[in-house]
C-alpha cells in the first residue's frame, strides 16, 4: 500500500516536472530566427571594413561590394584618411586601400582594396522595397572598437524610408534616406545597413546625437543603395561627382499640389517649357505630392542625366525629357590643398575632442590607445602609381582605367586611324532629298537638297548649321575625330560614368570629348561595347543635336552606321541613310609629295 503511494507521488512529481519544462520549452520559430541572424551575421560579416587613416587620427567603416576589391564607404570618412589608407577584414588582415572616386553631396565614396582579386563581397539589395518595421543590421567600428578587425553588430528595425536630411552647416544632404532605430554611432560611419537577408540596402552616415552628446539616440539614417547604384558608375569614374538640380524652386498650394515657384531661363527644364505656376505631377517615373518628395527624389540623380518630367502647364499635362543641371559650382564640391570642402561629419559637435580628433591646432591626431595604425605607415611603393592627381578627379587613374575599357568598343567598327584625309558621305534622307557631306581639316560642308551649308574650321567658333539641327556638322567633325584619334585631339576627355540611354530604364556607358567649347557625349553598350551614338552641345544650355546609328554596314574594311537619326530637344531633324563613304588615307611620312 505504501509502496502504491510512494509511486503514485512520485509519478505527481514527475508529471509536474514535465509541465513546468514543457511550460518553458523554447519555440522552435524562435529557434530559428536566432539561427538565421547568426548565418546572416556570419555570411556578410568577411565584407565588412574597419578603416584607418595613416597615422592613427580616427577611423570608419566600409562594406566591400564586389571580389576585386571595390567598396563603399562615407565621404567624410576618406575626407580625413587622406589618398591611401589601411583597411582591416575580419580575417585579421590589414589591406592597403586607395581612393577611387568622392560625391561629397551625397557622402559617399567609393575606394578600392588592394592586394586580392577575391575578396569576400556584400550582395547588393533593393532599398525601395524596404518597408517600416523590417528587420535590419548595421555593422562597423563604432567608437572605434573594432581594432581587432571584428565588426560590431547592432539589430534593429527600418524606422522610415524616403527620409529628407536637410544640410546642416554643411553640402552634404541625405536625400530619399532611410531611418533606423539599429544603433549607429560614431565610427558606424560608412558602413553597411543590411537586411533581414543579408543584402546591402544603404550605407550608414547620420545619426541625431545633438541632444544626447555623441552617443546613439534611436534616430540613424543611411543613404539607400538605390541613390548609390545611381551614382556608381560615376564614382567608378575617379571624379569628384555631383548631384542634380531642375533649374527651378517649387511651393505646396493650398490644395496641395506642388508648383514651379521660379525657374531659370537658361535650363533645359525652361526649353521644354516648364513655367512659374506650372503644377509638378511626376519625375523620374514617381508622383510628387509634397516639396520634400520632390526633393528627395531630385536628390538621388546625377547631374547631367536626362530624366521624364510631367508637368501641368494651363490644365494640360505635358511629359518631357529634360537634362538635369549641376547642384553645385565646380569650385564648391572639388578638394583643394587648402580651403577645400570640408563638411562637419554628421553628429559631430564643434569643438568635441575625442580619440582620433585632431587637436585644435590641427598638426597632431589624438592618440588611441590599441590603435593599429599608431605610426604613419608609407605608401607601398607597387601602389603609388595608382593615384593620379587630376583638377575635377578624386583620382585620374581610374578614369584612365573606364576609358580603356568602353573605347575597346570602337575596335567593332575597324581601324580609321589612319583615315584623316577628308571624307565624304553621300545618300538620302528620310524624305527622299539628295544629301553630301564632306568633312574635311579646313572646315565641314553640306548639300542638303537644294540648299548648301559650311562650317569653318581653324578656330572658327561652332554654329548650328544646318540651322535648327543643334550644330550637325560640328558634330560629325567630333565623330571623325573620336574614330580617328580616339581622344588624342580633344582639349577635354573622359569617361563620365553610366546614364539612361534617351530616357529608357537601361544604362549605358558615357565618355565625354571637348573641342573649342563644344561637348560631345559618347554613348556606349556597356554589355557589346557597341557605340551607339551622341549628343553634341554647341555651348552651355544649349539644346544638343542628338544623332543616333542604326545598324552598322561596311566601306572598304570599315564599318560605319548605315543611318543617322538627327533630332534636337527632342524632335526629329532628318535621318541621313549612308549610301556611299569614302574614307582618305592620310599620305604616309615617306610618300613623295
Amino acid at each position: 500500500m505504501n509502496y502504491r503511494i510512494q509511486m503514485a507521488g512520485l509519478l505527481t512529481v514527475l508529471a509536474a516536472l514535465l509541465t513546468v519544462e514543457s511550460a518553458h520549452a523554447v519555440d522552435p520559430a524562435v529557434l530559428a530566427a536566432q539561427q538565421k541572424r547568426i548565418d546572416v551575421v556570419a555570411k556578410v560579416a568577411p565584407s565588412v571594413c574597419a578603416i584607418f587613416p595613416p597615422g592613427g587620427g580616427g577611423g570608419g567603416s566600409g562594406v566591400i561590394i564586389s571580389p576585386d576589391g571595390y567598396a563603399l564607404t562615407n565621404f567624410h570618412v576618406t575626407r580625413g584618411a587622406g589618398i591611401f589608407m589601411k583597411c582591416g577584414l575580419n580575417d585579421g588582415i590589414m589591406y592597403d586601400a586607395v581612393i577611387v572616386g568622392i560625391d561629397p553631396t551625397g557622402d559617399v565614396a567609393l575606394i578600392k582594396l588592394l592586394g586580392r582579386n577575391d575578396f569576400p563581397s556584400a550582395p547588393m539589395g533593393d532599398s525601395d522595397k524596404l518597408k517600416v518595421g523590417d528587420w535590419s543590421y548595421a555593422m562597423g567600428n563604432p567608437f572605434l572598437l573594432a581594432t581587432d578587425f571584428q565588426p560590431t553588430v547592432t539589430y534593429g528595425i527600418i524606422s522610415g524610408v524616403h527620409r529628407y536630411q536637410y544640410p546642416a552647416g554643411t553640402f552634404l544632404e541625405y536625400t530619399d534616406c532611410i531611418q533606423v532605430d539599429t544603433s549607429i554611432n560614431p565610427g558606424n560611419s560608412g558602413g553597411p545597413l543590411f537586411n533581414d537577408d543579408g543584402e546591402l540596402v544603404g550605407i550608414n552616415g547620420r545619426g541625431s546625437f545633438e541632444k544626447r552628446g555623441r552617443v546613439n539616440s534611436g534616430a540613424g539614417y543611411a543613404i539607400s543603395i538605390n541613390q548609390i547604384k545611381y551614382f556608381m558608375g560615376h564614382l567608378r569614374s575617379g571624379r569628384v561627382v555631383d548631384h542634380a538640380t531642375l533649374g527651378a524652386t517649387v511651393a505646396t498650394e493650398a490644395d496641395g499640389s506642388v508648383v514651379v515657384g521660379s525657374i531659370l531661363e537658361e535650363s533645359e527644364a525652361y526649353r521644354r517649357g516648364l513655367r512659374i505656376d506650372d503644377e509638378i505631377v511626376a519625375f523620374a517615373g514617381r508622383p510628387v505630392r509634397s516639396v520634400n518628395q520632390f526633393k528627395n527624389i531630385l536628390g538621388i540623380y546625377p547631374k547631367g542625366w536626362k530624366l521624364p518630367l510631367v508637368y501641368r502647364h494651363e490644365g494640360e499635362a505635358q511629359r518631357v525629357l529634360v537634362r538635369l543641371r549641376a547642384l553645385h559650382r565646380k569650385s564648391e564640391i572639388t578638394p583643394k590643398k587648402k580651403g577645400g570642402p570640408r563638411p562637419q561629419p554628421p553628429g559631430k559637435k564643434p569643438g568635441d575632442k575625442k580619440p582620433g580628433d585632431k587637436k585644435p591646432d590641427g598638426k597632431k591626431p589624438v592618440p588611441i590607445p590599441g590603435h593599429p595604425m599608431v605610426k604613419k605607415p608609407a605608401v607601398p611603393e607597387k601602389y603609388k602609381h595608382m593615384h593620379i592627381p587630376k583638377e575635377g578627379f578624386a583620382n585620374y587613374y581610374f578614369n584612365q582605367l573606364e576609358q580603356e575599357r568602353t573605347l575597346k568598343g570602337l575596335k567593332q567598327l575597324g581601324d580609321f586611324s589612319s583615315a584623316t584625309g577628308p571624307w565624304v558621305l553621300s545618300g538620302k534622307t528620310d524624305r527622299g532629298l539628295d544629301y553630301e557631306l564632306a568633312i574635311a581639316d579646313a572646315g565641314i560642308g553640306m548639300n542638303l537638297g537644294p540648299r548648301s551649308f559650311l562650317q569653318e574650321l581653324d578656330g572658327a567658333d561652332p554654329i548650328d548649321e544646318p540651322p535648327g539641327s543643334g550644330g550637325l556638322l560640328f558634330a560629325m567633325h567630333h565623330l571623325k575625330l573620336l574614330l580617328t584619334s580616339g581622344g588624342k585631339n580633344f582639349t577635354e576627355f573622359y569617361y563620365l560614368g553610366t546614364e539612361p540611354f534617351d530616357g529608357g530604364s537601361e544604362q549605358v556607358d558615357v565618355i565625354v570629348a571637348v573641342l573649342t567649347g563644344a561637348e560631345s557625349r559618347w554613348y556606349f553598350n556597356p554589355k557589346n561595347g557597341a557605340l551607339l551614338g551622341f549628343d553634341t552641345r554647341l555651348a552651355d544650355d544649349a539644346d544638343e543635336c542628338e544623332i543616333r546609328f542604326g545598324k552598322l554596314v561596311e566601306f572598304e574594311g570599315r564599318k560605319l552606321p548605315s543611318e543617322l537619326k538627327v533630332s534636337r530637344g527632342g524632335e526629329a531633324y532628318v535621318t541621313l541613310k549612308i549610301e556611299q563613304a569614302t574614307l582618305t588615307e592620310s599620305p604616309k611620312k615617306n610618300d613623295k609629295k
